[in-house]
């Protein structure tokens, strides 16, 4: 019961920090998609920067494009991160409790996050494709979930799905260092815990914040080239970009996509858009971890209540 309430708590948590995360910040995530997506070379590129993608918005009266998606890429969040944080959970406390350990090792908590990682991106990428697709179509002409899907065959739903496997190293490195800065934090006031009752620690929220944008900066920085070639796998077909519409989507190879960037743009297109990634990400992280520790820790206590109101009303159920 323990095991399973720990992790359902550690799940729920998580997906709902996502959930807010995602939309707060998904104005700034359609921008930077749009611009990872383009692949021309630097005299014909269209978007020079981020903030060319959200003056286009403006000047075409499409605000609100910026938004397109968003009901695909929260359904995503919310489940990717839900199973993520429930296996990374469950098998790290089923780790624990196998080899009889008070504490969980560096390559240990890599396996069992890449594990977690790799389950997710299964389950979700068509889910994440769509997404991609939603927000990298002309603004105004965003197709919907299902239509967004089916412009291929079902095996084009999981475009890019090799790449997401291999990006399972970023959550695994972002939660890894997070997880250990955070154990360092809180090393002084641990205590203990002999009653499965107790609520568990929970770091504050600006500390929560600070770790969550340290280690996803760093597991951003070391996966990008992976991250851009993935998006422009996944991205849909402009009518204003001839060099995608000239290639049929069955063809977007890993290796023509590599190919496409080091032709157009050269090494440095391998790292385009890594500001904007950054930005993104790192405050995306840090608030989803910084809002999944508060929501933890009440939802614990709540948990604990809610099951002790059960036991307590349980005989009287019985000897009525």
């Amino acid at each position: 019961m323990e095991l399973d309430m720990e992790s359902l708590v550690e799940a729920t948590s998580g997906a709902v920090g996502a959930l807010v995360s995602t939309t707060v910040l998904y104005p700034l995530d359609t921008c930077k998609t749009k611009y990872q997506a383009e692949n021309r070379a630097h005299h014909h590129q269209k978007y020079r920067n981020i903030s060319d993608v959200f003056w286009e918005a403006i000047s075409k009266g499409q605000v609100l494009s910026l938004y397109q998606g968003l009901g695909t890429k929260n359904l995503q969040s919310f489940i990717s991160q839900f199973i993520y944080f429930y296996g990374y959970s469950f098998f790290k406390r089923l780790y624990l409790r196998e080899s009889r350990s008070k504490s969980i090792g560096t390559a240990a908590n890599l396996l069992i996050a890449a594990a977690a990682g790799a389950c997710t991106a299964i389950v979700t990428q068509p889910l994440d494709t769509a997404a991609s697709r939603m927000q990298t179509s002309d603004f105004g002409k965003s197709k919907g979930l299902w239509e967004s899907l089916s412009e291929g065959s079902w095996s084009d739903a999981f475009d890019g799905l090799g790449i997401s496997l291999l990006l399972t190293t970023n959550p695994s490195i972002q939660y890894t260092v997070f997880d250990q800065l955070k154990l360092r934090m809180l090393k002084g006031n641990i205590r203990k815990e002999t009653d499965d009752a107790s609520p568990r620690e929970a770091l504050s929220a600006f500390s929560a914040f600070v770790l969550g944008a340290v280690s996803k900066c760093i597991a951003t920085c070391l996966t990008y080239p992976a991250i851009r070639c993935k998006v422009m796998i996944q991205s849909a077909k402009s009518d204003e970009n001839d060099d995608v519409k000239t290639q049929p989507r069955s063809r977007r190879t890993v290796s023509g996509t590599v190919y496409s960037v080091w032709e157009n743009e050269g090494i440095s297109g391998f790292f385009k858009g890594l500001q904007a990634q950054m930005l993104k990400t790192v405050l995306t992280s840090a608030l989803l971890l910084m809002i999944k520790e508060k929501i933890a820790k009440t939802t614990w206590v709540l948990m604990i209540a809610l099951r002790r109101f059960l036991l307590t009303t349980r005989p009287k159920i019985k000897s009525s």
